[in-house]
């Protein structure tokens, strides 16, 4: 997919990737690789330390 515009959480850098969870075109920066999510979903999807090894989603 090609992506074009600025980021849509910095609102600042060039988007260089989508995220493969919300959609989101995000920058460099606020791109999960390893996830292939942005930086919002990737936070929210790390393990609630309350619940041990329960994920939020």
């Amino acid at each position: 997919m090609s992506v074009e515009g600025v980021c849509q959480l910095c609102e600042s850098r060039l988007a260089e990737h989508d995220c493969t969870r919300c959609g989101a075109s995000v920058c460099r920066l606020h791109y999960d690789g390893e996830m292939r999510f942005c930086a919002d979903c990737a936070d929210k999807a790390k393990p609630d330390n309350r619940r041990g090894d329960t994920f939020r989603l």
